[in-house]
């Protein structure tokens, strides 16, 4: 999991692409390699449902609790065994394009994690076109703080992303806890298949519903802002794994390691990146509901190591 040296320069690769190229970079669905885009979505969707229902099945938990007063604003809280309270807490974040997904369909970790002694999160957060980015991101940092507030005994808030979810971790990095009144135990993050620099999507028809500007582009974007921050890293020690299926679309790929070079520079040192082998956009986040998997196991030493 070596981290991957060098910096961008000049123009980025997207810049040269075309309109139908960057298109089918930032198509997911067109880079399954078992299956028709088509069935790569709905085999998605399907999992993300099945996971769900044997978490609700087989777990305690608190389903549908609110960490705000606006109609999307609630999470999911699957238990450990263990009733101390003094868990490590992992929160996760949905996949979609920040235009689709939700909670009810993303509980994939859920039963290996809990296995070991972790109380997980499903966070839920408004959508396009109802939802903004500002408020997207806003939400993620409020559901942390929720958590923090209400188990104040953990041992350790991780939160780990897919996709877009991915994006919402990333932009935490950045979050100014003093306005929040509490700031989180935060111990971890995990980053899987994200889009960091969210510039190339406003040529691509996942901007119709988000209908981003430059400016909200520019300022939503995690890697320009590092970039741009003379702050280096406020906790060096911080734990960062980025991963990227290997079946990922050059572009997905290329951020990826981009935004790892980029924590990299800005001096988080305790920095993983991984590039999971044989698996595509979404045959990543479902993985995770397979206890000896690769990257359940690298979240998992993540986590205990730290505890």
């Amino acid at each position: 999991m070596e981290v991957p040296r060098g910096s961008r320069k000049g123009e980025a690769p997207w810049e040269k692409m075309t309109k139908e190229e960057l298109e089918k970079q930032y198509s997911p669905s067109r880079w399954a390699v078992r299956r028709s885009a088509e069935e790569a979505l709905s085999t998605y969707s399907q999992r993300g449902v099945q996971a769900t229902e044997r978490a609700r099945a087989t777990r305690r938990s608190l389903l549908s609790v609110p960490y705000g007063a606006g109609e999307g604003e609630t999470l999911d809280i699957y238990l450990p065994e263990d009733e101390s309270e003094a868990w490590p807490v992992l929160l996760f974040f949905h996949g979609g394009y920040w235009q689709s997904g939700s909670k009810d369909q993303s509980a994939f970790m859920v039963l290996p994690l809990t296995a070991r002694g972790a109380a997980v999160v499903i966070v839920g957060y408004d959508v396009a076109p109802k939802g903004t980015l500002d408020l997207m991101v806003d939400q993620a940092a409020r559901s942390i703080v929720f958590i923090q507030k209400r188990f104040p005994s953990n041992r350790g808030v991780y939160l780990c992303g897919h996709s877009a979810g991915a994006h919402l971790v990333s932009m935490t990095l950045l979050a100014d806890w003093t306005k929040h009144g509490v700031t989180p135990n935060l111990k971890g993050l995990f980053l899987m298949s994200g889009v960091y620099d969210l510039e190339p999507l406003l040529h691509t028809p996942e901007n119709d519903a988000l209908g981003m500007t430059l400016e909200d582009a520019q300022r939503h974007s995690p890697q320009r802002l590092l970039e741009e921050s003379p702050r280096q890293a406020r906790d060096p020690a911080l734990r960062i794994l980025v991963t990227v299926g290997q079946h990922d679309s050059p572009e997905f790929r290329r951020q990826s390691r981009e935004f790892c070079q980029v924590l990299h520079q800005k001096g988080w040192s305790n920095l993983s990146f991984a590039e999971i082998q044989d698996v595509d956009h979404f045959e990543t986040i479902w993985s995770l509901t397979q206890q000896d998997h690769v990257l359940t196991q690298m979240i998992l030493d993540t986590i205990f190591q730290g505890c």
